[in-house]
């Protein structure tokens, strides 16, 4: 464990473009507003290239910020860490997420709100890059909220048509129907370890004292953790919502959904390898519906006609294998594919909003040629 005060800044360069561009946006002008949001993630991958570079391949590097919440035995800080894990994903997020804002520049240069566009991808930026390096649940948990709600704003974005407030509306409710089950499985959690006089939800705690646990708890605790990621990485029953999430800017599709956001789910699973590895029942229901997910999805996406519905579907279906591979406790091989469909997809939705910019927004496949 080493510490190092660089990594809050990876986060924090964001947000503070994102407040910059909220209360002197317009003054500034939609041009330099747009390069100011670009160059504040570029800078974020930028450091995250440094740290990447920096980090020996077991090390873990931290950053205390301050102490959030200290309740008797019960302390929670806002630190945050850097393993070879989070390290993937900081590449993934800010990487992806600079060449999406640079796309944004032309793709949302004739909108009259390409300000508020960019406060709220900032935003985004700022929860995703919380929750991956958060060295504890509830960091990770506010971040899990955080691009829920940055979700719901991108979605719903041209809020003058009725469908794209409603389709923002359905990734909200229904990513929360998981959310329920998420905060169930963190307060099962941090009971039954207090119980025994830890309190505690920092991970590498966590991961010292889960053989504590019954076999039974463990099953409920992972269980519920599942439901969460369910909801966020749109698995059956609750795929529902990243069809319709199509509603937005095609960036908003390119960062959320194929990149960042979906994959919280799997690189939740991931962080927790350790919960869900002593629980083998929730595992083979993990590969299961995992496996269920990537066919049933891509039997749906055949018969699309919109060309960001079929990506839409082939996303769930993407995920569905991710959640194969952890479900059987390749957790390294899902967070590779994970890394590789992150690529891979966000290409894909760039050049699909470049073939509908192309022809004056038509997005049906068989008028195309």
């Amino acid at each position: 464990m080493l510490d190092y005060d660089l990594l809050r800044w990876i986060p924090l360069i964001p947000l503070l473009a994102s407040l910059v561009n909220l209360f002197w946006g317009r003054a500034l002008g939609k041009k330099t507003a747009g390069a100011l949001a670009c160059a504040a993630v570029g800078a974020s991958f930028a450091l995250a290239l440094y740290v990447f570079w920096q980090l020996p391949a077991t090390a873990i590097f931290r950053d205390l910020v301050y102490t959030w919440i200290e309740s008797g035995s019960f302390h929670v800080n806002l630190s945050f860490q850097v393993d070879a894990l989070t390290a993937v994903m900081l590449l993934v997020v800010t990487g992806i997420g600079f060449l999406i804002h640079l796309y944004s520049l032309g793709y949302m240069g004739h909108d009259e709100g390409m300000v508020r566009f960019f406060v709220y991808l900032n935003l985004f930026i700022f929860f995703m890059l919380l929750l991956v390096m958060g060295d504890n649940l509830l960091i990770l948990f506010v971040g899990w909220e955080g691009v829920g709600l940055c979700s719901y704003l991108l979605i719903g974005f041209w809020y003058h048509d009725h469908n794209n407030t409603i389709a923002g509306n359905k990734a909200f409710i229904v990513n929360r129907i998981g959310d329920f089950g998420f905060v169930l499985g963190i307060l099962l959690l941090i009971t039954e370890l207090g119980r025994q006089g830890i309190w505690t939800l920092d991970f590498l705690e966590l991961q010292k004292h889960v053989q504590t646990l019954s076999p039974t708890t463990l099953g409920w605790i992972t269980l519920l953790l599942f439901i969460g990621a369910i909801g966020k990485s749109a698995q059956i029953p609750l795929f529902v919502w990243l069809p319709d999430a199509m509603a937005g800017p095609t960036p908003v599709s390119a960062l959320i959904h194929a990149a960042t956001m979906v994959t919280a789910g799997v690189y939740m699973t991931a962080r927790l390898h350790f919960l869900f590895s002593l629980a083998p029942l929730t595992l083979s229901l993990i590969a299961w519906i995992g496996a269920a997910t990537a066919f049933f999805a891509a039997t749906i996406a055949l018969t699309q006609n919109d060309i960001k519905k079929v990506l839409a579907y082939s996303t769930v279906s993407q995920l569905g294998y991710m959640f194969l591979a952890a479900g059987l406790g390749a957790f390294n091989a899902a967070i590779f594919h994970l890394f590789t469909h992150a690529f891979f997809k966000a290409c894909l939705f760039l050049g699909s909003g470049s073939v509908i910019h192309a022809l004056d927004g038509e997005q049906d496949m068989r008028k195309m040629g």
